[in-house]
């Protein structure tokens, strides 16, 4: 990843983004922003994104299953979903997100970036959250989406910690079902290297690398727990999961987004927010009035801007 262009570009893009992430008033909808690394540093001010972790929200028989959202590598509940937050919440979903794995040091614990722990006890934090969501919500599924680390760490709850009857759709957005040849703590520490950022040690690094026991331990008798509806977008682009067909897995929905709109250039960061993808997403959650997607050019990191 050429870190120092795309931070500079992002920087200016956050700039002319900043108004996105005002709130909207009640009766309105929630502005979404489609730009993933300038929503992401504006992000960085608030303890939840838009829309999410409303306590009080209960499901409707349209969307009868909250969606639990769950970051990746160096996220956390609210840098991480400042697109889909608002995009859920505005589509009349109850929406939660949780920030996992923040070292136990860090001054503001679970709001600090997270995805740095050994991802079996990142699963137990997912695991408590998802339950805590069911017994706030009243209901017995959720929908999971997650992006990067959080497609691959909630299969350890799914398929280890009894999580498989608690969850309808398994959404991933830049999966590593079979891990990344490439160490991503190298791009992930570079870029936070640019903000002046020191990174922790990330202990969930090693485990994302193919042939890590933990994937070993998770492709033993299959990936696909049986009653889970999975889904997965990759992006050709895709700098982190290295290459991006270990996005891809048996028994699950495999959709290349260069595919579907081939004018979408989205790397792994952008495919977060990527409004191609959204699209695909939200036609997995509700199938009944799915849509068609309505490519839009989509750039590295900073999405149309």
């Amino acid at each position: 990843m050429r870190v120092s262009r795309l931070v500079l570009a992002a920087v200016a893009a956050a700039v002319m983004t900043v108004s996105a992430a005002l709130p909207a008033a009640a009766d309105e909808p929630l502005p979404v922003p489609y730009q993933f690394l300038p929503s992401a540093i504006t992000a960085g001010a608030q303890i939840n994104a838009p829309g999410t972790n409303d306590w009080a929200c209960r499901p409707s028989p349209e969307h009868p299953r909250p969606v639990v959202l769950v970051h990746g590598t160096v996220g956390n509940k609210s840098t991480n979903w400042a697109t889909y937050g608002p995009l859920l919440k505005n589509e009349g979903y109850c929406v939660f997100a949780l920030t996992y794995g923040a070292p136990a040091s860090s001054p503001t614990g679970h709001d600090a970036l997270g995805g740095f722990g050994d991802m079996r006890a990142s699963a137990a934090q997912l695991a408590k959250f998802v339950d805590e969501v069911r017994a706030s919500t009243g209901s017995d599924q959720v929908d999971l989406v997650g992006h990067s680390q959080g497609t691959l760490m909630p299969a350890h709850y799914v398929k280890f910690l009894g999580g498989a009857p608690a969850v309808k759709n398994y959404i991933s957005i830049a999966p590593a079902w079979n891990g990344t040849g490439t160490d991503p703590a190298r791009p992930l520490s570079a870029l936070a290297n640019a903000f002046g950022v020191q990174l922790p040690v990330c202990g969930a690094c090693p485990q994302l690398l193919t042939g890590s026991e933990f994937i070993t331990d998770l492709h033993e008798g299959g990936l696909a727990s049986p009653g889970v509806e999975y889904l997965n977008i990759m992006t050709k682009y895709d700098e982190l999961v290295v290459p991006y067909t270990s996005g891809a897995a048996p028994g699950m929905t495999n959709i290349v987004i260069q595919d579907v709109c081939p004018e979408d250039f989205s790397d792994h960061l952008q495919l977060a927010a990527d409004p191609n993808a959204a699209r695909l997403v939200l036609n997995r959650l509700d199938p009944a009035n799915a849509r068609p997607v309505a490519c839009r050019a989509q750039l590295p990191a900073v999405g149309g801007a």
